[in-house]
C-alpha cells in the first residue's frame, strides 16, 4: 500500500491506554499499511519508554513498540528536504510572532515534504503551518 498518514505520538500511543478510544483503534485498523510515523515520534515513544523503571508497564510498551509498531509502520526520517522546509516555515512563523515548538515543526515538515496527512488529536499544534494537511482522528 501507499502511505497516506503520518501519525502524531498521541495517535500511535492510543492502543497503550487502559481504555483506548475505539474510533482511533478502528482508524488504525482501517488504514493499516497506509501509516507512517516520523523519526521524531519514534524518538519520543522510545524516550518515554526508557524513562520508565523496569516494570510490567514498560515491558508492555516495549513489546508494542518493537513487535507491533516497528515491523508494521514505516519510520520516516527527518532529512535534508524536511530540514529545508522546517527552516523556511519556522522563520515565517517566527516573523509572525508564532515560533512553533521544534519537534512539532519537524513532524509538520516530514508530513509536508512526504505529502502525507498528519493525523493527530492536537490540531491546534499544527494549525499555523502552510501546506500541511491535518486530520483530527478523535471524531
Amino acid at each position: 500500500m501507499i502511505l497516506r498518514f503520518l501519525l502524531d505520538a498521541d495517535i500511535i500511543s492510543e492502543p497503550l491506554k487502559p481504555k483506548p478510544d475505539e474510533n482511533i483503534i478502528n482508524r488504525l485498523r482501517e488504514h493499516q499499511g497506509e501509516l507512517g510515523i516520523a523519526s521524531v515520534v519514534w524518538h519520543e515513544l522510545r524516550y518515554g519508554c526508557y524513562r520508565l523503571p523496569k516494570s510490567v508497564r514498560r515491558t508492555a510498551i516495549e513489546t508494542y513498540l518493537f513487535e507491533v509498531v516497528a515491523p508494521s509502520i514505516d519510520i520516516l526520517p527527518y532529512d535534508e528536504q524536511a530540514a529545508n522546509w522546517h527552516a523556511a516555515e519556522r522563520a515565517r512563523l517566527t516573523k509572525l510572532g508564532r515560533t512553533p515548538p521544534f519537534a512539532d515543526a519537524q513532524l509538520a515538515a516530514i508530513a509536508a515534504v512526504s505529502n502525507l496527512i498528519l493525523a493527530t488529536f492536537n490540531t491546534s499544534d499544527y494549525a499555523g503551518f502552510e501546506d500541511v494537511l491535518i486530520e483530527d482522528w478523535r471524531g
